[in-house]
């Protein structure tokens, strides 16, 4: 298996050993054997080339470590943890060896868009900003769109936008609006300026904790395309949202609303008290929905939430 090859635009000379790529797209992987040469093919089809792909294959038992190394690319670096690391550790070592100025975590079964690291790259050209994100597909294991242009759903989170506007906007919400690992990008030197993830932050709002952290350095770009797909499936980390990674997004956003108090009005926590239920309603229909496809329970959700029919 071979990836992609040939002169393509920034790509510079990244085979160079001296070569400092513009991006680095970091990969933990663990369990993903059916799904990560997609991934990996998904970043080598960009139309931005100057990146580096750094995976670090977390001991799995299975063949995905191997089916990495398949592809004969020389901006792919796959790194192998001598045992199994808690999956937060794993995504830290990630990025801790990533080289370039820009970074973007991809779990191993989701997907980019040709044009996502070009679109992103031009957003953080501005100095002033910090993060930028992008809606995304939620796709099947068959990779076919089940919940079209998902995340960035409401105009204050599109375009630029203060930390204080974010931050009121995901209270509301109670999840997650503003897009998974693989939606965004930052910068290096603002992650190890914050020192990483916050360490209080759960699993389940990794993405989210690590964003608001890094809007204390600058502001958000939010762009109106769906350039990542995100994946559902039995075997999805969207399958990882048990009971208790619901629990724990509650709490999240309890903390998130003590901690802003002085940012937020009245009807901000207003509207956050209302939504709860249905954000628990929702996050469990996710998980139902991530099931066997022939499972009724799995068809039923997925007709509740819309994704009964796929879309082209």
């Amino acid at each position: 298996m071979t990836g992609a090859s040939g002169a393509q635009p920034g790509r510079g000379d990244p085979g160079r050993p001296e070569h400092v790529p513009a991006v680095s797209v970091c990969v933990p992987l663990y369990m993903k054997e059916r799904f990560v040469a997609r991934t990996v093919q998904s970043v080598l089809d960009q139309t931005f080339g100057d990146f580096e792909l750094v995976v670090v294959h977390n001991a799995s038992p299975d063949r995905s470590g191997e089916v990495v190394r398949s592809f004969d690319d020389s901006r792919i670096r796959v790194v192998d943890n001598a045992e199994t690391v808690p999956g937060p550790e794993n995504v830290a070592r990630a990025v801790g060896l990533a080289r370039a100025p820009l970074v973007k975590i991809l779990a191993a079964d989701d997907v980019l868009y040709p044009t996502v690291l070009a679109r992103q790259v031009a957003a953080l050209a501005d100095p002033g900003v910090a993060v930028v994100s992008c809606r995304q597909h939620m796709i099947d294991e068959d990779d076919r769109v089940l919940y079209p242009d998902r995340s960035l759903r409401h105009g204050d989170l599109v375009g630029r936008r203060d930390r204080r506007t974010v931050v009121r906007r995901v209270v509301r919400h109670t999840g997650n609006p503003l897009g998974a690992y693989a939606n965004l990008m930052f910068r290096r030197a603002d992650y190890e300026a914050i020192g990483g993830v916050p360490a209080d932050a759960p699993w389940i709002a990794h993405d989210l904790a690590l964003t608001l952290a890094l809007l204390q350095r600058g502001d958000f770009v939010g762009l109106d395309e769906t350039l990542v797909g995100f994946r559902i499936g039995s075997g999805s980390s969207s399958a990882a949202q048990s009971s208790e990674g619901i629990a724990d997004q509650v709490g999240f956003t309890r903390r998130l609303r003590r901690d802003e108090r002085a940012d937020l009005r009245a009807s901000d926590l207003v509207a956050s008290h209302l939504r709860m239920p249905l954000m628990r309603v929702r996050h469990r229909l996710i998980v139902a929905a991530a099931g066997p496809r022939d499972d009724t329970r799995t068809r039923v959700a997925r007709q509740v939430l819309g994704l009964s029919r796929p879309h082209a």
